[in-house]
Parts: C-alpha cells; sequence; structure tokens
C-alpha cells in the first residue's frame, strides 16, 4: 500500500481509513465511469478536484491492449508525472493526497486529490477568437514559446502527456494577461508516462496532438517554426535540416486527426 495524505485532508480524516473517506467525499462530478470518478469538492473554502479509481478488470486490460492502447490502471501516472514535471519546473497541478492499495492492476484501488488552479481559462478558450480579433504579436510569441519550453522540458524530462492539447493549458487570470507576466499551467496527467526519457514514438504523438489543436486559432508558419526553434533549443536551421521529417510527419498526421475529428463530430453522428 502507498499512501500520502497532506493538509487539509491529513486533519479532515484523522483516524479513519482515507480509502473509504475519498469515496465519501462530495461535489460536482465531472466524471463517473465504471472504474474512475472525478469530481470538485471544497474544504475550508478551498476547491479540489478527486480522481478516484477502482480497477477496470482484466477483460477492459485486454481489451485495450488488443487494440493499442495503454489503459490506465490507477493514480500512480498521474502522481508521478505531477511530482516528475515539479522537479523540472514545468508548472502545473499540486497533489495533496495519493493513495494505492492492492497488486492486482485488475482491481488496485487507487486515488489522487490536486488542488484547484483557479482563476483559470484553458488556453483553447482563450484563443477561440483569435482569428476575429487576433492577441498582441508579443504575447501571441510569448504563449508559443512559453507552450514550447514546458512541452520540451516535459519531454527532456521524460514524460509524455498522451492527451496534450492546448485546453490542458491553464492561463492563470489572476491579474492581467501581458505578454511579460503570465502563467501556464499544464494539467490532466492520468494518462501521462513516466521513464527516464521519452521515446521518440510518443513524443512525436504529443507534438501531433498539440498542432492539431492548435489548427483553428490563425497560427502561421512562422509561429510553429518559432515554436520548433524554442522546443529543440537550437538555431532554426539546425531544427529544419535534422527535423525535416518530423515537420512533414506532423502536418499529415494533424490532417487525419482533423479529418476523424470531422467524421466523429459532423452533424447528427453523435445522435
Amino acid at each position: 500500500m502507498k499512501l500520502i495524505v497532506a493538509e487539509p485532508f491529513k486533519t479532515l480524516w484523522a483516524d479513519r481509513d482515507p480509502f473509504e473517506a475519498v469515496e465519501q467525499l462530495q461535489g460536482q462530478v465531472y466524471r463517473e465511469l465504471e472504474g474512475r470518478r472525478t469530481l470538485r469538492t471544497e474544504v475550508d473554502g478551498r476547491g479540489y478536484f478527486v480522481k478516484i479509481h477502482r480497477g477496470i478488470g482484466w477483460g477492459e486490460i485486454v481489451k485495450n491492449l488488443g487494440t493499442a492502447k495503454l489503459p490506465v490502471l490507477g493514480a500512480g501516472q498521474e502522481w508521478r508525472a505531477i511530482q516528475r514535471l515539479h522537479d523540472v519546473g514545468v508548472p502545473t497541478m499540486t497533489a495533496v493526497a495519493y493513495g494505492e492499495r492492492g497488486s492486482n492492476p485488475a482491481t488496485q484501488h487507487s486515488f489522487i486529490i490536486t488542488e484547484e488552479l483557479a482563476p483559470t481559462v484553458s488556453l483553447e478558450d482563450f484563443s477561440a477568437n483569435w482569428l476575429e480579433q487576433p492577441p498582441s504579436p508579443a504575447l501571441k510569441r510569448a504563449l508559443i514559446a512559453e507552450v514550447a519550453r514546458m512541452a520540451g522540458t516535459m519531454h527532456r524530462a521524460g514524460v509524455n502527456h498522451r492527451d496534450f492539447y492546448i485546453c490542458h493549458f491553464l492561463l492563470h487570470t489572476n491579474k492581467p494577461v501581458i505578454a511579460n507576466d503570465f502563467k501556464l499551467s499544464v494539467i490532466d496527467l492520468h494518462r501521462a508516462q513516466v521513464r527516464s526519457e521519452t521515446p521518440r514514438r510518443w513524443r512525436d504523438k504529443d507534438l501531433a496532438g498539440l498542432y492539431f489543436s492548435a489548427l483553428g486559432i490563425g497560427l502561421t508558419q512562422r509561429d510553429t517554426l518559432r515554436f520548433l526553434q524554442v522546443y529543440f533549443q537550437r538555431p532554426l536551421r539546425e531544427v529544419l535540416r535534422d527535423n525535416a521529417s518530423l515537420i512533414s510527419w506532423l502536418q499529415r498526421k494533424s490532417g487525419k486527426l482533423q479529418r476523424r475529428f470531422e467524421r466523429k463530430y459532423a452533424t447528427g453522428a453523435h445522435e
């Protein structure tokens, strides 16, 4: 069994079984699946997000592996990713409680509780009207550079996200957002993988997802090149010389993702 509990839950759960106590937390439920529950709760006026994993069963594990998908078996993946990102200076959530018991991956019971990041707005929502109302060039360049810095640092630290879209970057709005003074945090790490180094295959999948999610906000080719230069931390000439195949693949892959997205959400397709 693994258990780490900080305040306020250390006091709130005094003399209680944390695995029973976490199941009794109340609040707004964001996701309710057979093996996973996500909700927002409040303690002493502060918000927290709670993710509870109850095991998905061997049938679901085999099903995922049969379709080349890596199943999420518990809260440990997110816990380890959060700790690694904190270690290397990538802003993300702060975990205040984590528990895991049971060695059988099909029935393991685990949970993670993180502090709510508020007030914030997702980068997807912040950039939603950029085609009609472009941001200042300085702010756009600064945001692109920071996303590239965070992505590059994350990948060099051995973490790949697996849901790497601009909606999972939160822009803090406790003060005016200006080019030389803002903060971004990356969230939703429950599918993240942590290794000593990130395999190129998984790095490229993250980059393709990020590129695809930013297609509709009016970025230019120069913006893309600026991202790659900061991401690789090398002169642009070297980036273009050594990563021509990656750039071409990203364009093809994002096109496939776009077509898949359009088929999935075509009018009436989901009804």
